[in-house]
């Protein structure tokens, strides 16, 4: 099997939130990616670019924006996107129509409990994001809790916390 190239675009979302234990606030520091990578013993070749870290919830159309750009721009033909997942399918959405017809792989991640908390989802939702970006053909993706959905397939069930298909 030959090794594949994935490029990792980090936006921020709870993935990437730390938890000040004075104020009880989430904030950004900076992403965990590389150490999730690294505790995961991954083996792809990975190349990791920060786009942004913010929280999903103020992420306007410049920044949706922002990513489809960088999508459209990068030599690999397979990105992962680490967001927030209150406006995941809107970023993803977003790039599948700016993306219409090209060969590349877009699969969106994140986690609904913060990778420092130590219960998160998020470092098995990075595995299973990477191996749906590797598998999948050319479009955009969301990827949560072990299941990949097109683009505009798929919403976020807040009542219940996961993502269901349309």
């Amino acid at each position: 099997m030959s090794e594949h190239s994935v490029l990792i675009l980090v936006t921020g979302g709870t993935f990437d939130k730390e938890y000040d234990e004075i104020s009880g606030r989430l904030f950004f520091k900076q992403t965990h990616l590389a150490q999730m990578l690294a505790l995961g013993r991954a083996r792809l070749k990975v190349r990791i670019r920060q786009l942004m870290l913010k929280d999903s919830l103020f992420m306007t159309g410049a920044d949706r924006a922002k990513v489809a750009a960088a999508c459209r721009a990068a030599r690999e033909k397979r990105i992962m996107v680490t967001h927030g997942t209150d406006t995941m399918v809107k970023t993803a959405r977003f790039v599948a129509e700016a993306l219409a017809g090209s060969d590349k792989t877009v699969v969106f991640t994140g986690a609904m409990i913060p990778y420092a908390f130590g219960t998160s989802d998020g470092l098995f939702n990075l595995g299973a994001a990477l191996a749906y970006a590797q598998a999948l053909p050319p479009g955009s993706w969301v990827a949560m809790n072990g299941k990949a959905f097109p683009a505009f397939k798929v919403r976020k069930d807040r009542r219940r916390g996961r993502f269901v298909p349309l």
